[in-house]
């Protein structure tokens, strides 16, 4: 069994442990409002998308976003906070699971304990589009 994280792709798996996924808000210049993981590639998967989202405390993220096609899973594991769906704000807690639509434009906001979440959905190249944070 390896354990290094390397997996095996010729056997049809990878391991990778989120927190070694390179942090892309600093690169956006967002690393005050949080963390944001994207670890398709390294896992080397095809058509599934995920997300790793950390938001700090009394945060909201730098931008809502919404897709043509792909619908997302979004599960919170720690924390609570908001989501703003297409202006309709809504609670969100630990083990919370929010099945989003594609259209629907959807942006979170972190409590004051911070929300830690992760999104899953298909990956559909270039389907994202980035909306103003304020709406």
């Amino acid at each position: 069994m390896t354990t290094d994280g390397t997996g095996d792709t010729a056997m049809g798996w990878t391991l990778r442990n989120l927190r070694d996924v390179e942090d892309v808000a600093p690169k956006y210049g967002f690393e005050a409002v949080g963390e944001a993981r994207f670890p398709r590639a390294d896992l080397g998967a095809e058509g599934t998308g995920l997300a790793y989202h950390r938001i700090r405390p009394a945060q909201r993220q730098a931008f809502a976003h919404r897709h043509e096609a792909a619908e997302e899973v979004h599960v919170i594991l720690s924390g609570g906070g908001t989501a703003t769906l297409d202006g309709e704000e809504v609670a969100l807690r630990p083990m919370d699971a929010l099945r989003v639509s594609p259209r629907v434009a959807r942006i979170f906001t972190a409590g004051p304990e911070g929300l830690e979440y992760l999104v899953f959905g298909p990956h559909l190249e270039g389907d994202g589009e980035m909306l103003p944070a304020d709406g």
